[in-house]
């Protein structure tokens, strides 16, 4: 008996299992159709800064480690924990992309990003808004545009020094309430400022 051969028999079977009957499993963060705007636009922004000369910090991430820097250094929790640690050396650019709203005291933590920035350097930020809690291991904060606008501010940044955006439609929404949805060719891209999932920001600290 050709046993690869009797198993093709049942392939549609399983196919049909699969769809129906298990739960859909979630895109990873690259592939995630709530992350497309996102990603382009803050890639965007980051491209328009002079980032051959900067000397850079990404917090609980390493997504930004390929870009033509003039250091990059990543930092994870729990050796590193921003609502608590402060590196010595100062940055250009501190980078924390779906981070703060894991943070417990996320006030203390954009305090500390504030003190390690040099004058005039920059954070980008990115959060989720209208998404469900995933709890990892908290999942405590939400803010809208205005409101992490406000928030950085709130440190330091200067209102004027501080853009803000965020990204999400009614049909991204809804299918992303169970699962992470991947992105595939066609779905809409189109921006429903009634309905932002993500938000991001890229504040620059004042020269004084």
């Amino acid at each position: 008996m050709n046993i690869r051969k009797e198993l093709k028999k049942f392939r549609p079977l399983v196919r049909f299992y699969q769809k129906y009957f298990l739960p859909p499993k979630g895109a990873f963060a690259s592939d995630q159709w709530l992350r497309v705007v996102m990603d382009q636009e803050t890639e965007k922004l980051i491209r328009s800064l002079t980032i051959e000369q900067y000397n850079v910090l990404e917090i609980s991430g390493s997504k930004w480690k390929d870009h033509p820097f003039k250091s990059y250094l990543n930092v994870d929790y729990p050796e590193f924990d921003i609502c608590n640690d402060v590196k010595d050396e100062k940055f250009d650019l501190i980078i924390a992309e779906q981070v703060f709203e894991h943070l417990l005291y996320p006030y203390k933590a954009l305090s500390n990003i504030y003190k390690m920035l040099n004058p005039g350097g920059y954070f980008l930020i990115t959060t989720p808004f209208l998404i469900p809690i995933h709890e990892v291991p908290y999942d405590c904060t939400r803010w809208s545009p205005t409101g992490l606008k406000y928030f950085l501010n709130e440190v330091g940044f200067p209102l004027n020094q501080i853009l803000v955006d965020g990204w999400g439609n009614k049909k991204c929404l809804i299918s992303n309430l169970d699962y992470w949805k991947h992105y595939k060719k066609g779905m809409s891209l189109i921006n429903e400022t009634k309905y932002p999932l993500v938000v991001w920001s890229l504040a620059k600290k004042g020269n004084g």
